[in-house]
């Protein structure tokens, strides 16, 4: 399975070259294109992606699973302006943010990790999927994707909406900024601190603070009416 990353950092498309046989799984909307030689298969996900969402707002949630008949090429975006970054496991355990999921080998063990899922379920809407096995794994971004060495730190704190990915070598704990009156006055919720070792992948933007920003400038129904 060959993969190429076109038009980044701000705008980035990727193309998966699939050989017969091959199989990619992707998010729901995430594709752009394909060839003729490739079938799609839609399944409803239970304990995959969204799931807590699901439960707890009443959404539903797809994947489309992409298999090369005759081979050809199968391109996706994420919905969201920013970068991809190819993650290649090899019997390794990711944590990815579910909305940093885009698509993977249709090998890969892809699944709500729940225990990680509660500990982020503060009100920033930030649920992790836990990713093992073997195989490409394409994660996307808000702006740009940076990696960070834990192994050059002793901790590293980030705020929970710029979290892409996380290895599983990483120890992670979540907390408030501060206290209540803090947490108010600065604009910023939760936050993870990291240890221990293995890469973080972060986003620059944040989904969260980019919808603060938009949201008060939004018209009311009634200012809209009365226009």
């Amino acid at each position: 399975m060959d993969h190429e990353v076109t038009s980044r950092p701000s705008f980035a498309l990727l193309t998966v070259s699939l050989d017969r046989g091959e199989a990619v799984r992707a998010e729901a909307g995430a594709m752009v294109s394909h060839d003729p030689g490739v079938d799609i298969e839609t399944n409803a996900t239970g304990g995959f992606l969204k799931s807590l969402r699901r439960a707890v707002g009443g959404e539903s949630f797809f994947q489309n699973t992409f298999t090369a008949t005759e081979g050809g090429d199968v391109q996706f975006a994420p919905p969201l302006p920013g970068d991809i970054e190819h993650l290649e496991l090899r019997g390794e355990t990711v944590y990815v943010q579910s909305g940093s999921y885009l698509a993977g080998d249709a090998n890969l063990d892809v699944d709500t990790d729940f225990g990680g899922a509660r500990t982020f379920l503060g009100g920033e809407g930030l649920f992790l999927l836990r990713v093992a096995g073997d195989g490409p794994l394409f994660v996307s971004s808000y702006g740009a994707i940076e990696a960070i060495d834990l192994d050059d730190r002793d901790s590293f704190v980030v705020d929970t909406g710029h979290v892409v990915a996380f290895e599983e070598t990483a120890d992670f704990t979540v907390r408030r900024v501060g206290g209540l009156r803090s947490t108010l006055t600065s604009g910023e919720g939760l936050v993870c601190e990291f240890t221990g070792s293995g890469t973080v992948w972060l986003q620059s933007r944040s989904q969260d603070a980019f919808l603060s920003w938009l949201i008060p400038k939004l018209p009311t129904r009634s200012s809209s009416s009365s226009t």
